[in-house]
């Protein structure tokens, strides 16, 4: 399975790449972040993002999606420009007909370090043994992409088959 992590920001949107299941190894193949200028408004900041975000599609062909939901926090205009972020690549997904799961901070961060209150640097530290890198990704934003696209491969396959098995019970009990 190859998923397509996204970390959304106006002003950083963080992108990762991962290939992998359940019991196998998980590969990076890309990383990086979409920077967008904070003087510009923000539907020119959004083009943006959609428009290199296209890029990343076409160029990784993703099986899924998996993007960070957006919680609540003190900084309303913070999470304005975050959760109009996250509605690019849920359009993406949308568009190509692709699996799309949202993943709270804390789920990520407990599927990757085990520990839901994981501070940023364990998760960096962990992306980085979990997908043999050399070099840990940097900023923040991208080693929270792939964060975001290791929890989906180990969880979201699990949650989805768990998902079509009741549905399939619940089939059979209607009849």
């Amino acid at each position: 399975m190859r998923v397509l992590g996204v970390d959304p920001g106006l002003t950083r949107c963080g992108l990762g790449v991962v290939d992998g299941g359940i019991g196998q190894p998980l590969r990076m193949v890309a990383v990086g972040v979409i920077r967008t200028p904070v003087a510009d408004d923000p539907a020119s900041r959004l083009y943006a993002l959609q428009s290199e975000m296209e890029h990343w599609f076409e160029a990784h062909q993703p099986d899924a999606v998996a993007v960070e939901r957006v919680f609540a926090k003190a900084n309303i205009k913070g999470i304005m420009g975050t959760a109009q972020a996250s509605a690019v690549p849920m359009l993406g997904a949308a568009r190509r007909g692709l699996p799309l799961a949202m993943h709270t901070p804390s789920e990520v961060k407990a599927a990757v370090t085990g520990n839901g209150r994981a501070d940023k640097a364990q998760v960096t530290s962990m992306v980085t043994r979990i997908l043999r890198l050399d070099v840990a990704p940097r900023p923040a934003d991208a080693a929270d992409a792939l964060a975001l696209a290791i929890c989906h491969v180990w969880r979201g396959g699990a949650q989805d088959r768990l998902a079509q098995a009741v549905a399939r019970q619940r089939a059979g009990v209607r009849r």
